[in-house]
């Protein structure tokens, strides 16, 4: 019985260590795979950077489902992804209560779709740190982060990324 407890705790303890969440695929009528993460939701109706840009114009928060290309993600645990916006900066997506992560390498320049809230909010000093050093940033780096940023952020209920062609 000592032994089977024990398997069990170790079972578990490597179950709830490992980043390699599970996550469904589906593939699109045109036989794009896509990987599901958080809330399942369906690539259809996602509107472009462009467009969420435009539509978040004079108001401080929407729902939306919006389409863009991962640039980063957390490199600890997957925990946000850093996307491309049309003018050239980055908006940091979270993902709602932390309920889900998405790979921590391999998806960079790939195609996402997120849903949830976009909303324009002030980033602390705290996080911009927090966000650099789990980017992989030099403790230089991180120390150069001194002042808080207005910018539009994005909190995500599901998101799915379209796999490479031959990954599935």
């Amino acid at each position: 019985m000592k032994k089977l407890l024990l398997s069990l705790c170790a079972a578990t303890a490597l179950f709830a260590c490992s980043d390699g969440e599970k996550h469904a695929h589906t593939v699109s009528a045109d036989g794009t795979v896509y990987a599901h993460y958080g809330d399942k939701i369906t690539p259809d109706g996602a509107m472009s950077t462009e467009e969420l840009v435009a539509k978040m114009a004079g108001q401080t928060s929407i729902d939306a489902k919006f389409t863009g290309t991962i640039i980063q993600t957390c490199q600890k645990k997957g925990c946000w992804m850093s996307v491309a916006l049309p003018d050239g900066n980055d908006m940091t997506v979270t993902f709602k209560d932390y309920g889900f992560f998405v790979p921590t390498e391999g998806v960079e320049q790939q195609t996402f779709v997120a849903q949830g809230v976009c909303s324009y909010d002030t980033l602390s000093v705290e996080w911009l740190q927090h966000l650099a050093e789990d980017a992989g940033k030099t403790a230089e780096e991180i120390a150069m982060i001194t002042e808080p940023e207005f910018a539009l952020a994005f909190e995500a209920t599901g998101v799915v990324i379209k796999e490479p062609a031959g990954t599935h």
